[in-house]
């Protein structure tokens, strides 16, 4: 018998694969789009992410944004993200997973965040490293206030269907370099 546990191993196996090819061909102008689906929500707090390794880079996008702009930073196994803020050229340090963060700077607490994920289907879910921080800290944002998530991703890294369970937050857009898709 296959656990849930199995189906994800493999399943981001596949969209890591995946990632990286597209990685290599370019993301087009993907950031654009996303400064451009961003716009709108101009002066709120957004949180955005220090891309890793083959993710998909926003900071074309978090550059453009007119508000303040936080970057997540892993406190510890089990808790929610936190968020420090960022500006272009400020100090950054190496933090957990050996994602960027800044060195020092003020807490904000977004209303729209840029995910970073693995896979994504076309329900909104997304597949992610499998620590659950997302997931955590979005359950907790929404249980505040109307919280935005914005998946972005190669559009090759879109699965037919990701395997998730209870706890898991869906996405309510997706931007690709291929354009943006919104899910009810």
């Amino acid at each position: 018998m296959t656990t849930l546990t199995e189906i994800k191993a493999r399943a981001r196996a596949d969209a890591f694969a995946a990632r990286a090819a597209a990685h290599a061909r370019g993301q087009g102008q993907a950031a654009e789009i996303l400064a451009d689906y961003l716009a709108p929500h101009r002066n709120r707090p957004l949180s955005g992410y220090m891309a890793m390794r083959t993710e998909i880079d926003p900071l074309g996008a978090m550059t453009a944004h007119q508000g303040p702009v936080g970057v997540p930073v892993i406190l510890g196994k089990g808790q929610p993200l936190r968020f420090r803020e960022w500006a272009p050229g400020c100090a950054l340090v190496e933090g957990a997973f050996k994602a960027l963060i800044p060195a020092e700077g003020a807490w904000i607490e977004p209303e729209i965040l840029i995910v970073p994920l693995v896979a994504f289907d076309a329900r909104g879910y997304r597949l992610g490293y499998g620590g659950g921080f997302y997931d955590r800290t979005l359950e907790g944002l929404r249980a505040r206030r109307p919280t935005l998530a914005i998946g972005f991703a190669f559009a090759a890294q879109e699965l037919p269907e990701v395997p998730i369970e209870p706890t898991d937050q869906r996405l309510d857009a997706i931007v690709t370099e291929e354009g943006v898709r919104e899910f009810a």
